[in-house]
């Protein structure tokens, strides 16, 4: 159990305080780099939070541990949020997040495997996670080694890649129920809502179709992402879906809902309904500081 990083279980509260202070790193990463992607970042931290802090088995001080659990970020354009939550876990030193996208940084925009101890898998082009995945668990399961978990993070509009589902197919085909695939479903990308560009429901009934187990839940509930993997390791014989339901731009006023916030940085320019560009960035903090005070005081009654 010492190798566990996940046996030092945090309580409710200081999860939901652990998604709060990762909001505010991703806040002032973004606004440091001067681009990247707000809204899906912000609206996944409780579901990285709830992966670093209480899900996965990981030792930070031991990346390639053998015995560890394998994250996958599919939707690699918000990997600023599984930075935040590595630095935090203790991967590296928070303030190496300020160097998010710079020259030679080793927080690229995308995540780049040879570059940081602790990313498992290279992600720029969409769709290619669930295939990467896959194949992990293939070999796990041909090694007699699948009491080992894959969760694979994937946006929805994501789903629009064909090899999604070429992927899930395989999947089903060798019954790799060590899969744990991880929808964020915010119902936004780049150009406009998902059901808009190329609409996505029945969402469910397409995974099913597909021979998945599906699990829906709110994705801005960290305990509700806690349960929902515990029931996943508990199918045998199918891969599992977990649909988490969760708000863009998350717990920013400004920002939620928003889908012109899901490739775009604080302080980059004037946004109908936002803040003037110089206090975007100072109004999220604000905002987000003040929920942090709240949930401290809910925590104490």
């Amino acid at each position: 159990m010492g190798k566990n990083f996940t046996s030092k279980k945090l309580s409710l509260e200081k999860l939901e305080l652990k998604a709060n202070d990762i909001r505010q790193d991703i806040i002032k990463m973004l606004e440091e780099a001067g681009s990247g992607h707000s809204a899906g970042p912000l609206g996944m931290a409780d579901i990285l939070t709830a992966l670093y802090f209480d899900v996965m088995k990981h030792d930070p001080k031991d990346p390639d541990w053998d015995e560890r659990d394998i994250l996958l970020l599919s939707n690699g354009h918000c990997v600023p949020v599984q930075y935040a939550a590595m630095a935090h876990a203790g991967y590296f030193d928070r303030k190496e997040l300020m160097t998010l996208r710079k020259y030679k940084s080793r927080l690229q925009g995308h995540p780049e495997r040879d570059m940081l101890p602790g990313l498992e898998n290279t992600s720029g082009p969409l769709g290619c996670g669930l295939s990467q995945a896959a194949g992990i668990a293939l070999a796990m399961k041909m090694n007699k080694d699948s009491h080992r978990w894959i969760y694979v993070m994937t946006g929805d509009g994501e789903l629009n890649e064909g090899n999604i589902w070429e992927a899930a197919m395989f999947t089903a085909k060798y019954k790799l129920h060590n899969v744990i695939a991880i929808v964020d479903r915010n119902n936004i990308q780049i150009d406009g809502t998902t059901e808009h560009v190329m609409p996505l429901e029945d969402l469910r009934g397409k995974w099913e179709s597909f021979g998945w187990h599906v699990i829906e839940i709110d994705g801005n509930d960290v305990e509700a992402v806690i349960d929902a993997c515990a029931m996943a390791r508990a199918i045998v014989e199918k891969p599992i879906v977990i649909i988490a339901h969760t708000i863009p731009g998350k717990d920013v006023d400004y920002m939620e809902y928003d889908y012109h916030w899901h490739g775009m940085p604080v302080g980059l320019k004037d946004v109908a309904g936002a803040p003037p560009k110089d206090e975007q960035a100072r109004v999220a903090l604000k905002e987000l500081r003040t929920l942090r005070g709240k949930i401290k005081n809910e925590s104490q009654h």
